[in-house]
């Protein structure tokens, strides 16, 4: 019995994990936010075991500052957390973009081409959030189709300070822009060219350091 109790604390503190991160992506919990145990326990209806479990995690993910006897704050993003996560990430997704490329397989380009197209429709609702969803799922797509779904998990684990940013410069002309560069990613892999793949891949990636400086000039009191 102990050991399914604690099991099922862990699912808890897990599904408090992904609910106050996304409410910290989506700045519904906005740096300099202060939060506390009782408070998340009573919105969420769960004990405050799983949710100090869940502080105790996010701490470490550098979301949020537990300052024992003091409150707990949402911290302000790291520029330069930024900027290793893009580096992790572009890493890994330009591999992946390479496998994808180099052998597509024939439905690739239609899954591909669906995604961008409720992506057109998130986009031209204004729908930040759908977007947001859809634009993870093309880009976990890719890694489904290189084989190496996994691999998306990595780069979710350390990318949470760059969709801080990402969230924060959603709109309908950036988002429009991603759109078209996931329609360039889309075109070379249809056409199996993975040079050009690669090429669209790093250059997709490398618009969040734009992103960065834009986001640092109109919030700046949201960083470190």
């Amino acid at each position: 019995m102990a050991q399914v109790l604690e099991t099922n604390e862990e699912t808890i503190a897990l599904r408090v994990v992904r609910a106050l991160r996304d409410e910290i992506v989506t700045m519904a919990l906005r740096p300099g936010d202060v939060i506390s145990e009782s408070d998340i326990a009573g919105r969420y209806g769960v004990s405050r075991q799983p949710v100090r479990e869940a502080f105790i995690r996010l701490a470490q993910q550098g979301l949020l500052l537990i300052r024992p006897k003091r409150a707990t704050v949402v911290k302000k993003i790291s520029p330069d957390g930024v900027r290793q996560s893009r580096f992790i990430r572009e890493s890994i997704e330009v591999e992946i973009i390479r496998r994808v490329a180099a052998k597509p397989g024939k439905d690739a380009l239609a899954v591909l081409n669906g995604l961008i197209a409720d992506q057109e429709k998130a986009s031209a609702a204004n729908d930040r959030a759908a977007f947001h969803t859809l634009d993870e799922l093309f880009h976990r797509t890719l890694a489904r189709l290189a084989g190496v779904e996994y691999a998306w998990q990595l780069i979710d684990d350390h990318k949470i300070q760059l969709d801080r940013v990402r969230y924060l410069t959603l709109g309908v002309s950036s988002s429009q822009r991603a759109i078209a560069e996931h329609k360039e990613i889309a075109a070379a892999v249809g056409k199996a060219d993975v040079a050009a793949a690669e090429q669209a891949m790093r250059e997709h990636l490398e618009r969040a350091e734009v992103l960065l400086t834009q986001t640092i000039e109109d919030f700046p009191d949201y960083f470190e």
